[in-house]
């Protein structure tokens, strides 16, 4: 373990971290892997290294290097702050959180520590608690900073106070820094109008050459809403398209791959498979799994199903992605993965521990002692087939829309994370064909199990399919479903100011709109013929 004073930095530390700063991360990686080869305790190095894994995702890497860090050095404060941000974008609150308070018993007012504190507070559910934090710090600390007030306008938002989050918002975008999500949160309320004088600005700031990549897509998918809006359809299309363009090149997305996968889920799981592996798994059935795509009506059902008396809503948890990547077993991109081979070799008594392990690990998320709760991770429809074996007896919602509006809807939206089949028409076309094949799948093999509820049949019969929603969950109806506009719990989708006005049908056909631009996207749904 090494430590300098200024003047003995070594020279690779120095350019690496100028390089850093400079936003040239490609450039400074290889001078940090070389000199940590030579230098493989040196504790700043392996701070600087791991930043640099979390700017590019490479989550489980920097994990490694700054625990091994931590262990060297418990009291090296910036690794300890760099692993808690790493366990906040990893969706791990409460690990996070106990690193945080670690910081806090030396510097109990420091600003970024709270503010850290407060967004995994509110990624905990913990919402009313991160906004006496975030208050303290913007009102008694009088700390102008553009990702705290982008931080306190997403909580403002889930808790439904939206003029306090526009205002919120419009503090972040006096910032040179950052300001492009600012915009972005504007127009992801889904309520707010651009004004002349935004779209101006926009225009503007789209148009300077300091720029940054992430402030320009975020702006472009802004100025897309807003011309929206405004029925400004071909101007709109426009924007989203660029920005769609741009944001697909950071996230890269592999369709064969995932269609691959699909085909080896519908191939392991088959009707003798389950026959074989009946009465297996913890016999629990808090879960209401919520599942489908994106933009489908998913939030809308949550709202409903958490407007019933024993129903809590939670968010979406991670934990059966977590599992299945568990069960996997890769070691890196390249390897093979053994999901879902691996479950033939795994014993009743393991599949009953892990759906004991899902309830365990999701009652950090529970906040009110209602026996139900749901889990509205729409990707985890590719996981039925393992949800059945380890919790038999929670129950399954599949949201369904229709097939271009669904598509169209996540085209235009740009997601916080993960979510890159979202970012070009033949992309979510794909993705879609694969979601409706492998549900076909999971309706042949386990007929009954899965309860589909059509966005489009909630809006023109709403009792009827609440009715019917309640029933499948063995609950007796309640008029509180019905008037779920109502509910005041914290919602952190983008459909959260939707979902707090009674049904309607303008989220209908507003692809038609743009027909004449969604030519691939049509075409690519075509191929097969599908089924609301």
């Amino acid at each position: 373990m090494k430590s300098y004073k200024v003047k003995d930095i070594p020279q690779e530390l120095i350019e690496a971290s100028e390089l850093i700063a400079e936003e040239k991360l490609k450039k400074a990686e290889p001078i940090l892997r070389n000199y940590l080869k030579k230098n493989p305790l040196d504790i700043n190095a392996m701070k600087l290294l791991a930043d640099i894994g979390i700017k590019f995702r490479a989550y489980k890497d920097a994990g490694y290097l700054l625990t091994r860090a931590l262990d060297l050095a418990p009291d090296y404060d910036q690794a300890r702050l760099s692993y808690a941000n790493l366990l906040y974008k990893r969706q791990l609150p409460f690990e996070a959180l106990k690193n945080i308070e670690i910081l806090l018993e030396n510097d109990k007012d420091n600003a970024q520590y709270l503010t850290l504190k407060a967004v995994n507070l509110a990624l905990a559910n913990q919402h009313h608690e991160a906004l006496k934090i975030f208050e303290i710090i913007i009102k008694d600390k009088s700390i102008s900073n553009n990702q705290l007030y982008l931080s306190y306008g997403h909580t403002l938002r889930a808790v439904g106070r939206i003029d306090e989050a526009i205002e919120s918002y419009r503090n972040a975008i006096t910032s040179k820094i950052g300001y492009g999500e600012a915009y972005w949160s504007l127009a992801n309320l889904k309520t707010y109008q651009f004004t002349d004088t935004d779209i101006s600005d926009i225009h503007i700031l789209l148009k300077n050459k300091e720029t940054k990549i992430d402030d320009y897509y975020n702006l472009l998918f802004a100025l897309g809403k807003a011309q929206e809006d405004r029925k400004n359809y071909k101007h709109a299309i426009a924007a989203y398209t660029k920005g769609n363009s741009v944001k697909s090149k950071q996230v890269p997305w592999d369709a064969k791959n995932f269609s691959k996968e699909c085909n080896d889920l519908i191939s392991f799981f088959t009707k003798d498979f389950f026959e074989e592996f009946k009465n297996v798994g913890n016999k629990n059935s808090d879960p209401i799994f919520v599942v489908g795509l994106p933009r489908s009506g998913s939030t809308l059902v949550e709202q409903i199903l958490s407007s019933h008396s024993l129903i809590e809503g939670t968010t979406e948890l991670q934990n059966i992605i977590a599992l299945s990547r568990k069960i996997a077993n890769k070691k890196n991109s390249q390897s093979k993965s053994e999901y879902p081979f691996a479950l033939k070799n795994i014993t009743r008594d393991e599949l009953n521990k892990m759906g004991e392990a899902y309830i365990q690990n999701t009652l950090d998320q529970r906040v009110t002692d209602k026996p139900y709760f749901i889990d509205k991770m729409p990707n985890n429809f590719i996981h039925i087939g393992l949800i059945h074996m380890i919790l038999p007896n929670a129950k399954i919602i599949d949201t369904r829309r229709n097939p271009m509006d669904c598509c169209f809807s996540c085209y235009k939206q740009l997601f916080g994370s993960g979510q890159g089949f979202t970012y070009s028409q033949n992309r979510i076309a794909n993705y879609y064909i694969d979601y409706f094949r492998i549900m076909k799948h999971w309706n042949k093999v386990l007929p009954g199990k899965v309860h589909r509820v059509v966005y489009e049949n909630m809006v023109e019969d709403t009792e009827s399919e609440i009715r019917a929603l309640i029933d499948f969950c063995n609950l007796k109806f309640e008029d509180a479903c019905l008037n779920f506009h109502s509910n005041k719990r914290t919602v952190r989708t983008p459909s959260s100011e939707q979902v707090r006005q009674p049904i309607y049908k303008k989220a209908i056909g507003p692809w038609k709109n743009f027909e004449e631009w969604l030519k691939p996207m049509q075409e690519t749904l075509e191929i097969e013929k599908i089924e609301i």
